[in-house]
């Protein structure tokens, strides 16, 4: 079984939006190399409160822990901004977890397109195919399938999604310029939701996002420290086999 813990960056707003883009991550980990992962995350936060005082309840969310801090505020913002760095290279290390990333640039799109849905049906896509083909790292089981545990979103939106796509899912064919109704089979139930605050994998993907939103579109603050660089460590778990033509595996609509 792969586990899929998903976070955003961006809204899918069209009108009046505040950002260009819509950013998507799923963190990918097989069931047997989940509590090894959970331990490693853990021990890392034990690192984190040892060298900047961040508790281990503490939520990294990684928009705020750089822009609106609240209580965290107590960390001085360039360690605030470290801490994202060892995050992308804690997850770099770690040869059994998979990103895959979704980008949706709304500036080229018309202003009835449903953003959310574009998103999340191209991720939940490069999910099952990736599964279908074997292609994540760690235990190769030719039964695999995969479970969804997103952040909090549109509970009812997201499974509606994910159902029709059982029943009716027409996909491109570059080859006719026609449709292959490629139903989803290896993503199975609804999808499991979590908060964030208690939740390990959903705050490491929740950094992965923000990072790749800054590789797009970067703050002022990260530019002048070269925070737009740092998705790019990541570059050794990227899922690269979602998208092969992308340098870096990102599914760009």
């Amino acid at each position: 079984m792969y586990m899929m813990y998903v976070d955003e960056s961006g809204d899918v707003g069209l009108n009046g939006s505040p950002t260009r883009y819509f950013v998507l991550t799923g963190l990918v980990i097989h069931e047997l190399r989940w509590k090894q992962t959970q331990e490693e995350l853990l021990q890392f936060r034990r690192d984190l409160k040892l060298k900047f005082g961040l508790r281990l309840r503490d939520e990294i969310h990684a928009s705020p822990l750089i822009s609106r801090p609240g209580d965290l505020a107590r960390i001085p913002k360039q360690h605030r901004l470290e801490i994202l760095r060892r995050y992308a290279d804690k997850l770099a290390s770690m040869p059994h977890v998979s990103l895959i990333n979704v980008v949706v640039d709304k500036e080229t799109k018309a202003l009835d397109t449903d953003v959310f849905e574009l998103a999340w049906k191209a991720l939940i896509q490069r999910f099952e195919n990736t599964i279908a083909h074997q292609n994540f790292p760690g235990p190769k089981n030719s039964d695999d399938m995969g479970l969804l545990f997103p952040d909090m979103s549109d509970a009812k939106k997201l499974n509606g999604l994910l159902r029709k796509m059982r029943a009716h899912n027409p996909v491109p064919n570059a080859m006719t310029n026609g449709y292959r109704n490629l139903l989803v089979r290896h993503v199975i139930e609804d999808a499991n939701f979590r908060d964030s605050a208690h939740s390990y994998f959903i705050q490491s993907v929740d950094v992965a996002a923000y990072l790749l939103y800054q590789q797009l579109s970067p703050s002022a603050y990260m530019k002048k420290k070269s925070g737009q660089n740092y998705f790019g460590r990541m570059a050794s778990i990227l899922c690269k086999a979602a998208t092969p033509r992308d340098a870096q595996g990102i599914v760009r609509l």
